[in-house]
């Protein structure tokens, strides 16, 4: 039933609370709401309890809102109000479904509702239901057609839909409507004719956006745009000329945008001679002492074809790209294999490199003897010597040249050279850093990087620099590690996240990759507050942008990192569930003797004592944290929803069911970054586990269109066949299924001949030999002599002979992959450092180390340390 109407008195003062809502004066509205329901013949108004439950929910009172804000839709079902507010305590929660279909609930009842409308379509565009989105801001355009907002709301929801024709006539309308003198300048209005040229260049409206950019542009404030247009349309148009004069123009106005000397190539179309001109860039640079000098020709090192096919492999003498653009036959006819001497006198064979990458190093040699010498560039110039510094700077993009190509004991040369000339230059001891991280010895660079933080502690850079080389080494520990999460400073999560992984605190991983994924939810719900500021500012551009950056915000590196970390350790959280101790030392208890079992409770009685001091300290230490975040929570009153749950590591590592944790971080990867192969090979280990034969499939089916020769979907593929074969209670239907499917992926009788045409496909690769080992050992345990030899060939023929894959090799060794195997881990390990030397995953056993196989297993080395991104 409905409540009873308020008379005049209270009718005032329920307008009093809606107004001390809006000016989040809560306590006030709070007293008026007692006022209200304190009279007998109003203590049930369905209206008032209701905003009393909205009003004690921005208070933080979550449990007494919901019990008001229910109580007052029951008394009056049939009121807007009571509909709409219960909509807004959904919101609050972020339960926007249930929040929409409140809303539409109060629009049954009044749907003429301008505030309720507004609410909706914020609800639509927060969750992209541009549909409903576009039918409701055409009813706010109706009913309110001369506001800005309606016309802008509706042309911008056809604009997300791709109907950019109906877009730009919307824009059109309202634009004529604008009363703006035609040599005034209205950021506004210069804001809506910027928005309506994007819409045109995204309609591949090229001429009608120059012609609309040169009518407008006396009436646009930012100047600089109105360039960049013009320069990008005339490129599509093809009026290569007039493009050139605009990029040059911008080129002198801000020389740092590499933008802009990309349009001014795509304009000049140049052929240019490589070395004549590489020559005299190398040769100013050097002098005038440019550290990125490198940075700035890194590009010409990289493989496309890689890079393409998504491959990670470290980069050698023999896979610098052929391609990438013209060369300068003349200096090297046919290619061919060139032999220089290195400056200790050895003959460093390049063949196979880049006619480009050749030439670089040929020159920057030449330079380096030369500058030796006589302090020139070239022993036959005459004119104005060198400075010292400039052989200084050829040193050290040498340096960073063979490290590039992973001669790692000339670059170290190279670097020290550098160092013993100038020992305080903090770029030496950074970059010697980077070649240790590059060939495995994480320690080695840590040591070296905290050498080069110590030459400049205040510099933000080095010290960030220092603090992941750091953790990559699993020296743990900060006293600044909740501000920094405060300050979503990502980075730095995902490093723990990694580091904790791998010394096996599970737990403390968990957290910072849950911390990591809260960000990212944050920073979605932040969106919330653009969705009528953009449109009242009139800053349309950088509304759309945001909404696409939003809509594709999980694919960021971040993410993907803390998410491939959160199922990797589920996964094993499964696999090897955590025991609870007391149980396992009542079990060993029995078999022991009284000295023995004395001694051991000795021991658990120290465990206990600190493990208990240290559980007061974090419990201190959290009672802290709360109480600041409650004292924040009271001086912001306008707070709507009550502190998250707190993570505690010890929780998180004995979650009661890991695999689906680990769906949770699989999903946002399966929509957004589907074009990776890892996404589908995590999602089928995940399925694998939970015996989903289906979604098994869907997953390798999906790497397999991605890349067939992957060495894990190799491995996964085999598992898939054998565990169906293995199960033969599946339903009629899903083993029809998986029969006709898997016959469009496996063409051989049986897995023992699939793996050995896998081996043979691929037997020049040591990452493809590793899985079909693998496999080998996993369908006949029998093989396993042949296994570990097939995993750990390194003859001459092997072309991915790197740290990253070898390291890969001697972890499988370690991990039980091909069951005990000592003595062959041994070999291996000293196999491999012959070829690698500085790499500690390969170093003998010191006396430190009773054994480095058992300490490697420990501090392993994932595939970020050996990545050269750093």
């Amino acid at each position: 039933m409905p409540s009873v109407p308020l008379p005049p008195k209270e009718s005032n003062l329920f307008k009093r609370i809606l107004k001390c809502y809006e000016q989040k004066q809560y306590k006030n509205g709070l007293k008026f709401c007692k006022m209200i329901l304190s009279n007998p013949k109003f203590a049930e108004h369905g209206e008032t309890l209701a905003m009393k439950g909205l009003t004690l929910n921005c208070l933080g009172k979550k449990e007494e809102a919901y019990e008001f804000v229910r109580k007052g839709l029951r008394n009056d079902v049939k009121s807007h109000v009571c509909w709409h507010v219960y909509g807004l305590l959904q919101r609050s929660d972020k339960k926007y479904d249930e929040a929409i279909k409140c809303y539409r609930n109060a629009l049954k009842l009044d749907k003429d509702n301008l505030q309720i409308l507004r609410d909706l379509s914020l609800l639509q565009i927060q969750m992209r239901d541009l549909e409903g989105y576009r039918e409701t801001r055409y009813q706010l355009l109706q009913l309110r057609p001369t506001q800005r907002a309606s016309w802008i709301g509706y042309a911008i929801a056809y604009h997300l839909l791709k109907d950019y024709d109906m877009a730009l006539k919307l824009l059109e309308e309202f634009r004529k409507t604008q009363q703006v003198p035609p040599n005034k300048i209205d950021y506004e209005y210069s804001e809506l004719i910027l928005y309506q040229n994007q819409v045109m260049r995204e309609a591949d409206l090229f001429q009608e956006s120059l012609e609309h950019i040169e009518t407008y542009e006396k009436q646009i404030c930012d100047k600089l745009i109105v360039e960049e247009i013009k320069g990008e349309m005339l490129l599509k148009l093809g009026r290569l000329k007039e493009a050139g004069e605009v990029y040059k123009e911008l080129i002198e106005r801000n020389a740092e945008n590499w933008y802009y000397y990309e349009g001014l190539e795509k304009a000049l179309q140049p052929s240019e001679k490589f070395r004549e001109l590489t020559d005299k860039f190398l040769r100013v640079n050097f002098s005038k002492g440019c550290p990125p000098l490198f940075t700035t020709l890194k590009s010409l090192y990289y493989n496309p074809e890689k890079v393409q096919k998504g491959g990670s492999e470290e980069l050698g003498t023999s896979q610098v790209d052929l391609s990438l653009c013209e060369v300068d036959k003349a200096n090297n006819p046919g290619n061919q294999s060139i032999t220089k001497p290195t400056k200790n006198g050895r003959y460093l064979d390049i063949g196979g490199l880049d006619i480009r990458v050749s030439t670089i190093q040929e020159l920057v040699t030449g330079y380096e003897a030369s500058l030796k010498t006589c302090d020139l560039f070239s022993t036959c110039e005459n004119g104005e010597k060198e400075p010292p510094t400039t052989l200084l700077w050829v040193r050290y993009f040498l340096a960073q040249h063979f490290d590039k190509l992973g001669q790692c004991s000339l670059a170290l040369d190279y670097i020290n050279a550098a160092i013993a000339s100038t020992p305080t230059l903090i770029e030496l001891f950074y970059l010697k850093a980077k070649i240790y991280k590059h060939v495995g010895n994480i320690k080695e660079a840590a040591k070296w990087m905290d050498e080069a933080q110590s030459l400049d502690t205040a510099d933000r850079f080095i010290n960030s620099k220092c603090a992941k080389y750091m953790l990559r080494a699993n020296m743990e520990g900060t006293s600044a590690m909740e501000n920094l999460n405060e300050m979503q400073c990502m980075w730095f999560q995902t490093e723990c996240a990694a580091a904790y992984q791998r010394l096996g605190k599970y737990g403390d991983a968990l957290k910072k990759c849950h911390e990591v994924e809260r960000h990212f939810f944050e920073i979605t719900d932040d969106q919330f507050d653009f969705h009528t500021y953009c449109m009242r500012k009139m800053t349309l551009r950088a509304y759309v942008d945001l909404l696409r950056l939003e809509d594709v915000l999980r694919k960021h590196a971040f993410y993907f990192k803390a998410a491939r970390s959160a199922i990797e350790i589920y996964l094993k959280l499964h696999d090897n569930p955590l025991t609870n101790e007391s149980k396992e030392q009542e079990v060993n208890s029995e078999n022991l003797s009284a000295k023995e079992l004395k001694k051991m409770l000795s021991k658990q009685r120290r465990a206990q004592k600190k493990a208990k001091l240290e559980e007061e300290r974090k419990h201190a230490e959290r009672e802290r944290q709360q109480k600041n975040q409650k004292k924040k929570r009271d001086e912001e009153e306008e707070e709507t929803s009550g502190p998250r749950e707190e993570l505690v590591p010890e929780k998180l590592e004995r979650v009661e069911n890991p695999l689906e944790e680990a769906i949770k971080f699989l999903i946002p990867l399966k929509n957004l970054i589907g074009d990776d192969i890892e996404t589908h090979l995590l999602a089928f280990e995940i399925y694998f586990r939970k015996g989903k034969f289906l979604l098994m499939l869907q997953s390798v089916k999906r790497a397999f269109a991605i890349n067939r020769n992957n060495p894990w979907l190799h491995e996964c593929l085999i598992k898939f066949s054998k565990a169906v074969s293995d199960h033969s209670n599946l339903p009629e239907i899903v083993s029809k299924v998986l029969t006709q499917e898997m016959q469009k992926i496996f063409v051989y009788k049986n897995l023992e001949s699939f793996n050995e045409e896998f081996l043979k496909h691929n037997a020049t690769s040591i990452q493809h030999q590793l899985s079909g080992a693998k496999m080998m050992y996993f369908l006949d345990k029998s093989r396993q002599e042949k296994a570990i030899a097939v995993a750990t060939r390194l003859d001459k023929n092997m072309r991915d002979k790197n740290v990253k894959t070898l390291t890969k090799v001697f972890e499988a060794l370690l991990d039980g992959s091909f069951g005990s195997c000592h003595a062959q881990c041994e070999e291996y390990q000293a196999a491999c450092h012959k070829l690698f030397p500085f790499t500690s995953a390969f170093m003998p056993a010191t006396n430190e180390d009773n054994s480095s196989i058992a300490s490697v297993n420990h501090t392993a080395i994932n595939h970020d340390l050996l990545s050269n991104e750093i």
